[in-house]
């Protein structure tokens, strides 16, 4: 069974990295015949913007991605077609979302232990695959989530990337329910996310961005205690603060969910002895310098965190429908993708913009 759906549609395209953000009405739509065994069609009818998805267009990693790219990772909306040969329970017309991991084998040691994304042979949408930024896209029914009744799609949108990367971030962290975890770049896309699941999870929240406006975000997320690190001409001053706020020995764990680099290395500096720095946010060339010996000496542990696996972003939606989690959002019409760009190179989204694939 498959719905009609047009021969082509639109889409969000770039040629190279840093060449021109293409609007073009008239992409190709991949029809029921041309399918492989395995792969799914979803009409997006909403798709998250991620700092990742500009970090690919700009080609800020290591590992380039594919020529002529759909960008696009947080896309939501209901299957119209269903390759032939495919074993599954999802059906025509589900809402499923499609992230950030668009498909792994499921057979090797990572993907077994439920580090799909580590995957030798993982593929990633908006990369080494075409990903949301379209009205149709192709993706694969194993990797693919469903997305619960009743929760509307231009919420579930931003979860499957910002929402499950965060909520990973902190199962990662170690901490327990009333320690505290401190939030960095508490007010941007992944932050006034990770915010609401650390309270959700019961931890003590100190919030760290800059703004009157980020300040009030976080507040009515849950934070406990917001540090405005602009307040501070001296990093060293900061810290202390952050330990102040901490009973005087800084919080348990730190999720780094901005981009700059100078937050590591701080982070590192505030948590108390056997805390843990979680590494989320991906500023490019940038090395985290840790004192071997205090590192040792305070047993303080550094993990890196990629996103979440499948039953993390089952969980991950489910606090959204419960109502424990709300992004805040802003939606746009596609084609205003390149706006969307300029205003997050600029540190001026709070929250995050969905963009409306319709």
């Amino acid at each position: 069974m498959t719905h009609q759906h047009p021969k082509t549609a639109c889409a969000m395209i770039f040629e190279d990295s840093n060449s021109p953000l293409e609007y073009k009405t008239d992409h190709p739509v991949p029809q029921q015949a041309d399918l492989k065994p395995g792969e799914v069609l979803v009409k997006v009818e909403y798709s998250g913007v991620c700092h990742t998805d500009l970090h690919a267009w700009k080609g800020d990693w290591p590992a380039a991605a594919k020529k002529n790219l759909v960008g696009g990772h947080e896309g939501a909306g209901p299957i119209v077609a269903i390759g032939e040969g495919t074993l599954t329970n999802l059906k025509v017309g589900q809402n499923v979302g499609i992230k950030w991991l668009a498909d792994s084998c499921l057979d090797c040691e990572n993907c077994r232990g439920g580090s799909e994304a580590t995957c030798a042979q993982a593929q990633c949408s908006g990369y080494s695959v075409d990903g949301s930024f379209q009205q149709y896209a192709v993706s694969y029914a194993r990797h693919v989530t469903p997305i619960p009744d009743g929760l509307p799609l231009e919420v579930a949108a931003p979860i499957l990337c910002a929402g499950v990367t965060v909520y990973r971030a902190l199962l990662n962290s170690s901490a327990r329910a009333g320690q505290f975890v401190a939030i960095v770049g508490a007010g941007g896309g992944l932050g006034h996310l990770a915010v609401q699941y650390a309270s959700a999870m019961g931890f003590r929240v100190v919030a760290i961005d800059t703004g009157a406006d980020k300040k009030k975000l976080c507040a009515s997320y849950g934070a406990d205690k917001f540090i405005d690190f602009k307040d501070y001409k001296n990093p060293e001053d900061m810290i202390k603060a952050i330990k102040a706020e901490c009973d005087g020995v800084g919080p348990h764990a730190a999720v780094v969910a901005a981009a700059g680099a100078a937050a590591y290395e701080q982070a590192l500096e505030y948590i108390r002895p056997t805390g843990t720095l979680v590494a989320v946010g991906l500023p490019p060339d940038t090395f985290i310098k840790a004192n071997v010996f205090f590192t040792v000496f305070h047993s303080k542990r550094i993990v890196g965190s990629y996103v979440g696996n499948r039953q993390d972003a089952e969980e991950a939606l489910d606090f959204a429908l419960r109502g424990k989690v709300s992004p805040r959002i802003e939606v746009c019409p596609l084609k205003q993708l390149p706006e969307v760009y300029e205003r997050m190179e600029k540190g001026q989204l709070a929250g995050r913009v969905v963009l409306k694939n319709f």
